[in-house]
């Protein structure tokens, strides 16, 4: 729908109110529920929004370690543009009227810190080059039997999983929660994020959901909806839905895996297939996989965001250790498929479902660009066999300091995303190395409370 047709929209069915919101450095939806009033006034001039969302970490605790704002500035109001594209309404809150926005302004002077202002411009850049940037992400999350009070009550401890067991594609368990698994699959569906499929994984309570693929900047966004709706969806039954890359040490982390594949601008070829290679590879294909390859020890933050994300990184554990590739191998880095022409695409397999997608998925695409525009030749070989044993070309580093140190020294990471975006980035990556490097953990209580 354009503006007029929306605003038409809006007043044939008295629709007083609207919600809208933007991800935030961590990819958590911020945002309100507006007048109609102020949402039609401000449809060309943006809606004031308090910058504090880029000043402060998942908790609302403030970064000290930050330029682009803080005490210093005073935390002023940013303009916040909503799209139009973007517009939805919510079946399971009476089908309240929704848009995404961003802090991308006209001049291009846009908010560093904005994740889908910056995936926007790496897009704009894709298509500039002659191709349609086609993306899907995948997402595993554990359901719990849970409220946020109780969570609290329990010091998130002795949690009742949803499902007993590990029972990955189960039939029985997904009949089990029959109303809460269609409920997910069919809101979904009338939010505009179309399944391609929906099952359980190995792991009690553990779903996971793979969204239909299309342009890049739909699928971030459609990803970014999806965490915060089902989490919605399933506070109507009763349920808890985390998307930790990984909650417990002794049970499979969460992935987050974007699948991509270049075309051409009508859409009508797959940039990334070739009849005439062993691996239906293009040489596009291979440049785009030997640029994300080279470029993953220096963006590694935008794939493993939080401390937590390495904890998911472990060999053996269903996530890559090793800077690796294949065809149809689920233990490297980077996986190609290949089984038709329509369907050939790359899986990068770092990201877990705490990854931020538009800033996993402009890291994907920058980086796969970098070496189409630099013409890197595929030089590391397929992996044969297991990818946690092949360590010709190295690991993946394994903490989220040592990464964002080395993005944070990274000219190929500046080149690819401004500094500006870099230097923010890496500083809130940073704050959070701090504020866990302070906390004391159960881990520790346990080991040395009563011995040491």
């Amino acid at each position: 729908m354009n503006e007029h047709q929306i605003t038409t929209y809006l007043q044939e069915n008295n629709i007083q109110k609207i919600k809208f919101a933007f991800a935030d450095i961590d990819g958590i939806l911020r945002g309100k529920l507006i007048h109609h009033k102020k949402f039609t006034d401000g449809l060309q001039s943006g809606y004031g929004f308090c910058d504090v969302v880029f000043g402060w970490d998942s908790s609302d605790s403030c970064y000290d370690n930050v330029q682009l704002t803080g005490w210093h500035t005073g935390y002023p109001d940013r303009s916040c543009r909503i799209d139009l594209s973007t517009f939805r309404t919510i079946p399971w809150q009476e089908n309240v009227p929704f848009f995404l926005g961003d802090f991308s302004n006209p001049d291009g002077n846009d908010v560093p810190a904005c994740p889908r202002s910056l995936l926007k411009r790496i897009a704009a850049q894709c298509e500039g080059m002659g191709f349609h940037p086609e993306f899907a992400q995948e997402f595993e999350w554990f359901n719990f039997r849970e409220t946020p009070q109780t969570l609290q009550d329990k010091s998130f401890t002795g949690l009742q999983p949803l499902t007993p067991g590990m029972f990955g594609y189960s039939i029985l368990r997904t009949s089990e929660n029959s109303e809460f698994y269609n409920d997910l699959f069919n809101l979904l569906m009338q939010f505009n994020i179309p399944l391609e499929g929906l099952h359980t994984e190995t792991g009690p309570g553990v779903y996971e959901a793979a969204i239909l693929h299309s342009h890049i900047i739909e699928a971030a966004d459609r990803a970014v909806l999806l965490k915060t709706a089902i989490k919605e969806i399933s506070y109507k039954h009763g349920i808890m839905a985390t998307f930790m890359a990984k909650w417990n040490e002794d049970l499979p982390g969460c992935g987050g895996h974007i699948h991509q594949s270049l075309w051409n601008k009508d859409q009508t070829e797959n940039l990334f297939h070739s009849a005439d290679d062993p691996d239906s590879m293009s040489d596009l294909h291979k440049h785009y996989l030997a640029g994300q390859l080279y470029c993953l020890p220096h963006i590694l933050p935008m794939f493993a965001p939080t401390i937590n994300s390495y904890k998911r990184l472990i060999e053996g554990a269903w996530a890559p250790t090793t800077i690796t590739w294949a065809v149809e191998n689920r233990t490297t880095a980077f996986r190609v498929l290949n089984s038709s022409p329509a369907y050939t695409r790359l899986e990068t397999r770092i990201p877990g479902a705490d990854n931020n997608p538009y800033l996993g998925m402009a890291a994907a695409l920058a980086s796969g660009l970098y070496g189409i525009k630099n013409k890197l030749a595929l030089e590391i070989p397929a992996t044969k066999g297991n990818g946690y044993q092949d360590l010709k070309s190295g690991r993946i580093t394994s903490s989220l300091h040592d990464a964002s140190v080395a993005m944070k020294n990274s000219a190929v990471a500046k080149e690819l995303f401004g500094e500006p975006f870099v230097e923010h980035f890496v500083q809130t990556r940073l704050w959070e190395c701090k504020q866990f490097a302070k906390s004391v953990t159960d881990w520790e209580l346990k080991r040395y409370f009563e011995i040491i």
